[in-house]
C-alpha cells in the first residue's frame, strides 16, 4: 500500500472510525490525549534534564521551576488520569456485560481533565507560578514571591480536574450497581458489597461461599476509586483554602495573619497526595495486572480470592502510610514515624508482592506463552515495580531517610522508575491488548516499532532512574539547581536515558497514528453513528 494513503487512511479495510461505538470512541479520546500529555512530560522532563547540565537560554530559572511544578501535575492528571479513566470506563461496563451508566458524564469527564490539565500547565507557562508540586503552606500563597492570578488559574485547573475525577467515581460505581432499562432487577447492594470486598472478607469465614457478582478487575477498579474519591476530596478542598488566600489578595484583602498550622496541613496534604502515591496506583496496577494476566492466560486468576483479600488490605493500608513523606520533619510525632512512616509503609511490601506473585503464577500456569506485545510491556512494568517498590521502602527508614530525604534518589530509583517503568508500561500493555478491541480488529502498523517503543522505554526508564539515584546517593538534592558541573556526568547519562524514553515514545505514537491513520484519529473525535446499547444484548 502507498505510504502517504497507509498515513491517511490507516490500513486498508481495519479500521474505520464511522463503525466504533460512542463508549468505543470515547475510550479512544481519553487514550489519544493521554498519549499527547505524556509527549508534553516527556518533552519538559527533558527540558529540565538539559537545564540541568547547562542553562539554556531560552529558560529562565523561573521558568525551570514553574515546569518542575507543572511536570508531575501533567504526568499524573493529564496523562495517566486520561489513559486510566478512558480505559476504567471502557473495561468497567465490558467486564459487567451491560452499558456505561451514562456516556454524558464520561464526556464530560474527558473535557474536564483535558481542559483543566490545559488550564493549570498554561498558567505556570505563562506566569511562572512555581511552588513547586508539594505546596507546602505557606508557599502556594506566597505573593511577594509568585504572580496571585497565575496561581488562582493554576488551582482553578487542579480544581476542574478534581470535578472531572468525581464524575468518573459516580459512572464506575452507578455502572457497577445500577439495571439497565429492560433488565431484570439487579442486587445493588450485594454488588458494592461484591465490589468493595465486603463478600470476599465474609467468604473467609463461612463454609458456603458466597458468589462473586463483580469481577476481579472491576473489584480493584471499585476500591481504588475509593481512594481517588478521597484524593480527590482532600486536593479539593486544599485548592480552595489556597483559592481563598489568592482570591483575597485579588480582591485587596490581606489574609497572610490568617494562622493555619504548618505540620496540619502537611500531614492533610500529603494523606491525600499518598493515596494517589501509594494506594490508587498500587491498587490499580494490581487490578489491571490481573486483567492482563487473564486476558493473555485466558485462565482464571490464580489465587483468586486471596488476590481479592489483598485488594481489601491494600485499601486500608494506603490509608496510614503516608507519614513517611514526614520521617525527616522534625515537628513529625516519633509514633506517626515509626506506625505509619516505617512499619505500614513497610507492610506494602506484603501487598504488592502477593500482586507480584499472583500475576507471574497465572502466567506461568500457561506456557508455553507466545511473547506477545501485551506480554511484554507487562513483564517490564512488573520489572519497574519490583525495583522501584524496594527502592521506596529503603526511603521509610528513619536513619536512611536523612541521607536519601529531598536528594534525586527519590525521584529517581524510586519516583521515576515507579511511574515510567511499572506503571506506564503497565498502561502501554493495556492499551496494546485493547487496542484491536477499540478499533474493531485494525492491526498494528509496525512490529519493529513495537520493539524499538520496548526496549527504548525499558532502557531509558531504569537508566533514568539510575542514574538520578547514583546522583542523589553522591548528595544531589531535588527541586535544585547545580550550575558549577558537580553533577554533570550523571546528568548527561539521565539525559541520554531520557532520550531513548522519547524515542520510544516517537516510535509508539508514529506507530498508532500510521495504524489507524490521521483520517481515523480525526474520526475519534467526531460523533458515533452507532449506539453502544445496540451491540450489547437484554437480559
Amino acid at each position: 500500500m502507498n505510504f502517504y494513503r497507509t498515513l491517511i487512511e490507516g490500513e486498508e479495510g481495519l479500521f474505520k472510525s464511522e463503525t466504533l461505538t460512542p463508549m468505543q470512541k470515547l475510550t479512544l479520546r481519553f487514550v489519544v490525549v493521554g498519549l499527547i500529555y505524556f509527549g508534553f512530560v516527556v518533552v519538559e522532563g527533558m527540558l529540565m534534564r538539559l537545564y540541568e547540565i547547562k542553562p539554556l537560554p531560552f529558560i529562565t530559572e523561573n521558568q525551570f521551576f514553574a515546569i518542575l511544578t507543572a511536570h508531575p501535575l501533567v504526568g499524573i492528571f493529564g496523562s495517566t488520569y486520561s489513559i486510566v479513566c478512558g480505559a476504567f470506563l471502557f473495561l468497567v461496563p465490558f467486564l459487567m456485560k451491560k452499558p456505561l451508566w451514562s456516556i454524558k458524564m464520561g464526556n464530560w469527564t474527558f473535557i474536564l481533565i483535558t481542559v483543566g490539565t490545559f488550564i493549570f500547565w498554561f498558567a505556570g507557562f505563562v506566569s511562572h507560578y512555581a511552588p513547586l508540586y508539594t505546596l507546602y503552606w505557606p508557599l502556594p500563597a506566597d505573593f511577594s514571591q509568585f504572580s496571585v492570578w497565575g496561581g488562582t488559574f493554576f488551582i482553578v485547573g487542579i480544581a476542574l480536574v478534581m470535578v472531572g475525577t468525581g464524575l468518573f467515581i459516580i459512572n464506575v460505581f452507578k455502572t457497577i450497581t445500577y439495571t439497565p432499562s429492560g433488565w431484570d432487577k439487579q442486587p445493588a447492594g450485594a454488588l458494592l458489597a461484591s465490589a468493595l470486598g465486603i463478600t470476599g472478607f465474609r467468604n473467609l469465614f463461612r463454609k458456603n461461599k458466597v458468589e462473586h457478582l463483580v469481577p476481579l478487575p472491576v473489584a480493584a477498579v471499585a476500591r481504588g476509586s475509593v481512594d481517588m474519591a478521597l484524593n480527590t476530596l482532600t486536593i479539593l478542598f486544599t485548592g480552595v483554602l489556597i483559592l481563598v488566600y489568592m482570591v483575597g489578595s485579588i480582591m485587596g484583602y490581606d489574609l497572610r495573619e490568617t494562622a493555619v498550622d504548618a505540620l496540619l496541613y502537611k500531614n492533610w496534604f500529603w494523606w491525600g497526595l499518598d493515596l494517589i502515591a501509594d494506594g490508587l496506583v498500587l491498587i490499580f496496577v494490581a487490578g489491571t495486572w490481573y486483567l492482563l494476566a487473564m486476558m493473555i492466560t485466558n485462565k482464571p486468576l490464580f489465587m483468586q480470592n486471596i488476590a481479592r483479600a489483598a485488594l481489601l488490605v491494600e485499601l486500608i493500608v494506603s490509608w496510614t502510610v503516608w507519614s513517611h513523606h514526614l520521617l525527616s520533619d522534625q515537628a513529625q510525632p516519633g509514633i506517626l514515624k515509626v506506625v505509619s512512616g516505617e512499619m505500614v509503609t513497610a507492610f506494602e511490601l506484603i501487598t504488592q508482592g502477593l500482586a507480584f506473585f499472583i500475576t507471574l503464577a497465572t502466567l506461568w500456569s500457561a506456557r508455553p506463552l507466545k511473547m506477545t506485545n501485551p506480554l511484554k510491556f507487562l513483564l517490564g512494568g512488573l520489572l519497574g515495580f519490583a525495583l522501584a517498590v524496594p527502592a521506596g521502602i529503603m526511603q521509610a527508614d528513619v536513619g536512611l531517610n536523612r541521607i536519601l530525604h529531598n536528594t534525586q534518589w527519590v525521584v529517581g530509583p524510586h519516583v521515576h522508575v515507579a511511574i515510567l517503568v511499572g506503571l506506564t508500561m503497565t498502561l502501554y500493555s493495556a492499551i496494546y491488548i485493547l487496542f484491536p478491541i477499540l478499533t474493531n480488529g485494525a492491526k498494528v502498523y509496525s512490529q519493529k516499532l513495537v520493539n524499538i517503543h520496548f526496549w527504548c522505554h525499558l532502557i531509558g526508564g531504569i537508566g533514568m532512574g539510575a542514574f538520578m539515584g547514583m546522583a542523589g546517593l553522591n548528595g544531589m538534592l531535588r527541586r535544585s539547581l547545580y550550575i558549577d558541573g558537580e553533577f554533570n556526568t550523571l546528568m548527561i547519562l539521565a539525559a541520554v536515558s531520557g532520550t531513548l524514553i522519547l524515542a520510544g515514545f516517537l516510535a509508539f505514537f508514529y506507530n498508532i497514528v500510521m495504524s489507524v491513520g490521521v483520517k481515523g484519529v480525526i474520526g475519534i473525535f467526531t460523533p458515533a453513528r452507532i449506539k453502544t446499547e445496540d451491540l450489547i444484548p437484554a437480559k
